[in-house]
């Protein structure tokens, strides 16, 4: 009978390895989220000067400070990516799994069509001045993605996407405190998944 019940296991991992992506590491959302709070750290020190800290934030985006922006939004993220490939190429060949085959695919595919969308309608409503909505907008795009894609890999992703969403709305209500919630979301979140994940998964 014990032969048996660990066979049934053998066979629900084995399945569950080729249909899902499992080589996550927790310390791929750690260097996410540090990497956010940094890039947070210099976006703010761009975009808002001479304010009261405790006060509603009114965004001062001149022609040089949204180059500036772009430049830490793109190098923030080109870290966080670099970093997050690097620890999960360890996990999959620690695991002696290949990083990249059908289910890497689906997983970025359904990530991306999110992001991508996401990403070009803040780009619009950047051009047109509605400079405010767009740091809730990338959590709940963020959140949505995580969830489209969470069915390809751990089911945690899922519960990190609907948290990001829930926090993205919250922050439509906060208009002048965006950059507050992005760094909860992106920084603090990561980083306490990134834990969690950790502890749970790579003891």
């Amino acid at each position: 009978m014990e032969q048996y019940i660990e066979d049934l296991k053998e066979i629900k991992d084995i399945m569950n390895r080729s249909s899902r992506f499992i080589s996550l590491s927790g310390w791929s959302g750690v260097s996410a989220g540090v990497t956010a709070l940094v890039g947070a750290y210099f976006a703010y020190q761009t975009v808002y000067t001479n304010q009261n800290y405790l006060g509603y934030r009114q965004a001062q985006l001149s022609p040089e400070n949204l180059v500036w922006l772009i430049g830490i939004a793109i190098t923030t993220l080109i870290i966080a990516i670099g970093s997050g490939v690097f620890f999960t190429t360890q996990v999959s060949k620690k695991n002696n799994q290949p990083l990249w085959d059908s289910q890497t695919k689906r997983l970025l595919i359904n990530l991306s069509i999110p992001l991508i969308t996401g990403g070009m309608a803040c780009l619009i409503l950047l051009s047109k001045g509605f400079v405010g909505i767009i740091a809730p907008l990338t959590l709940v795009f963020y959140g949505l993605a995580l969830v489209n894609a969470s069915k390809y890999t751990l089911q945690e992703i899922r519960s990190l996407g609907i948290t990001e969403i829930i926090l993205g709305l919250i922050a439509m209500h906060f208009i002048g405190f965006g950059l507050l919630f992005w760094s909860i979301g992106f920084g603090l979140l990561h980083i306490g998944y990134g834990i969690f994940m950790q502890i749970k998964y790579r003891p």
